[in-house]
């Protein structure tokens, strides 16, 4: 098989290492950790509280950058892109959903998913045009002008995924997304997220402790001691 045939991973992790600073002691989170995402897939990141997971996803996404080790995104290395540059690859290229939905509480639900797309500078006229119909399509048509305090946690969350794919990023991120959630909600927003998968073709990377969400996903991992663990190992 010739090197051409062989797919690059949309995104991967090559011996990453992270750690941070607690007062005088350093705590390493990631060692080493290797992993790779191809294109189009559902990955479940799965592992227990404080285990990494969120570190790792704020890595690949571009959000952080590693003390050692290097993440490359569509054979990028992110780690060598300017601040500019690697703010422009976040908006356009990676949709982020948060266990805490980060909703700005004086804006309504359109002015929210349009947040990145005017961002991108996109015409106000058009990224509103656009928010509406992924509000609608996440089943939020009826609450386009409510404001967070005046919605559900279900609720805000959706409103959190239309935002993330406004601007039809390819990877979308979600950490914990149903962490602040009922089961029965819980168990709506991942559905939701399946569909949106599966309609968009987005690469999809849950970090998630909830084994019955990890289940959803065709693969899965586990952070495990600071590294990435296949099913097996």
């Amino acid at each position: 098989m010739s090197e051409n045939s062989i797919q690059r991973p949309l995104v991967q992790a090559h011996g990453v290492h992270k750690r941070y600073s607690l007062g005088r002691r350093e705590i390493e989170v990631l060692h080493g950790v290797d992993l790779a995402v191809q294109s189009g897939s559902f990955l479940a990141l799965r592992g227990a509280s404080g285990a990494g997971k969120s570190t790792l996803l704020h890595l690949l996404g571009g959000l952080d950058v590693p003390n050692a080790g290097r993440v490359e995104f569509e054979g990028t290395e992110l780690g060598r892109l300017s601040q500019k540059r690697l703010a422009r690859f976040r908006n356009s290229r990676v949709g982020f959903v948060f266990q805490a939905y980060h909703l700005l509480p004086e804006l309504d639900a359109v002015e929210n998913v349009c947040i990145p797309a005017r961002m991108a500078r996109v015409p106000a006229r058009e990224a509103t045009e656009k928010a509406v119909g992924i509000l609608n399509r996440v089943g939020l048509g009826h609450r386009l002008d409510h404001r967070p305090r005046e919605l559900s946690g279900g609720e805000q969350q959706r409103v959190a995924i239309a935002r993330a794919l406004i601007n039809d990023p390819v990877l979308l991120l979600a950490d914990e997304p149903t962490g602040n959630l009922d089961s029965h909600t819980g168990a709506e927003i991942i559905d939701l997220l399946c569909a949106l998968h599966a309609e968009r073709k987005t690469t999809l990377l849950i970090a998630t402790h909830d084994d019955k969400v990890a289940a959803c996903a065709p693969q899965s991992v586990e952070l495990l001691d600071g590294a990435v663990r296949s099913p097996g190992q």
